[in-house]
């Protein structure tokens, strides 16, 4: 028997124990990250492949756009919910004549391009500033809503944690892409941006692909400590 043998195999357990520790070092969202953050939650959620988009109906699926009768936190307040989200994210707010909810005019710091926005109510001026599903209905059908029921559908419609007031040609550049195609060109705000999403996803139990995940993992590096938003954090609860 060689005496070196032992040796060897030895050298190659220490090896293969040096390696396998290193394999546990990557930047696609896999490890656990600290309790309370994005990452703890982005390691918990499933990985799957997206399902077929067969079936999505946005009205038929997801309720009229902007209902104030769901089961969505602040719904029922008698103000619609795009209108909701305008006053939570826009400054120098100005109301339509008689109305105590209708916004007409007023400034958002678009967290999508970092520019700031005059929003004035008109058929020709509204569009400047749109309401972004932070994780598009597209998506979120293809990532588990269809098996939600109809009411918990209609709630993710319109959940503050899921709504964000952005520019209006950013968003319409977004389409329904998730983070692996598209985040914001404002670097400031992918961390905020991709956590919400996962806040989203964890909240109505939706997965993530591989390529979502890794590109979540990815801006998450840069924040690793990044916390994981509610419905109460700050930015996403409703002004009273």
């Amino acid at each position: 028997m060689n005496p070196r043998t032992p040796r060897t195999a030895l050298a190659l357990v220490l090896l293969g124990a040096v390696l396998a520790g290193c394999s546990t070092s990557h930047d696609d969202g896999g490890d656990k990250g600290k309790p309370g953050t994005a990452r703890a939650a982005l390691g918990e959620l499933t990985v799957k492949k997206a399902a077929s988009k067969d079936g999505y109906d946005r009205e038929g699926k997801f309720g009229s756009a902007w209902s104030d009768s769901t089961s969505a936190p602040g719904s029922g307040n008698s103000c619609d919910t795009r209108n909701d989200i305008l006053a939570r994210d826009l400054k120098d707010k100005k109301l339509k004549g008689g109305s105590v909810c209708v916004l007409d005019a007023g400034t958002l710091d678009d967290p999508y391009t970092g520019k700031k926005i005059r929003f004035q109510r008109g058929p020709k001026t509204s569009s400047a500033v749109q309401i972004d599903h932070l994780v598009a209905l597209s998506n979120a059908w293809q990532t588990g809503a269809q098996k939600l029921s109809q009411s918990r559908r209609e709630a993710l419609a319109n959940d503050p944690l899921n709504l964000v007031a952005a520019d209006g040609p950013a968003n319409m550049g977004k389409g329904d892409k998730d983070a692996a195609a598209w985040l914001p060109a404002n670097k400031g705000f992918q961390c905020s941006y991709v956590a919400r999403q996962i806040a989203v996803k964890k909240e109505y139990k939706l997965w993530v692909t591989d390529a979502e995940r890794e590109a979540m993992g990815k801006v998450l590096d840069t924040c690793p400590d990044e916390p994981l938003p509610t419905g109460g954090t700050r930015g996403v609860a409703l002004k009273p």
